[in-house]
């Protein structure tokens, strides 16, 4: 049997990464937010935008989500005290490449419209669980 994956700090993004443009829930992430949960990984919120609390709210992802949290901009590690982020971004969701370089984690695209064929979620899941798993 091999050695169990490691438990992570994952870090998505809001605007763009889990909610499209006009504010609707990117499919699959209540879904992708449980199975995280399930494997024993801790779920954060942050946005440039600052803590979107109300995102948490609006689609009752209180129980999936631990945190949310302003996300540095620039200078990513030197800011997350500053920003007062307590724990480390293991891997990262963004639809901003230079946050995704500046951690670890995956990029991805604007939701897919119609949004029902939007699948990026369940790539990211796979993403997660592949790093944890170091492969």
């Amino acid at each position: 049997m091999g050695e169990p994956a490691r438990r992570l700090n994952v870090f998505f993004d809001v605007d763009n990464t889990i909610i499209t443009w006009d504010v609707k829930l990117r499919p699959g992430v209540r879904e992708v937010f449980e199975e995280l949960r399930a494997d024993g990984h801790t779920v954060y919120l942050w946005s440039g935008m600052g803590p979107r609390w109300e995102v948490v709210r609006r689609y009752s992802l209180h129980e999936h989500v631990a945190d949310c949290f302003w996300k540095p901009l620039t200078d990513h590690h030197n800011r997350l005290r500053e920003l007062g982020i307590p724990v480390w971004p293991d891997f990262v969701i963004d639809d901003h490449r230079e946050v995704v370089e500046a951690f670890t984690g995956v990029l991805v695209p604007e939701p897919v419209l119609p949004l029902e064929r939007d699948r990026e979620m369940w790539r990211v899941l796979e993403a997660v669980r592949a790093f944890a798993a170091g492969r």
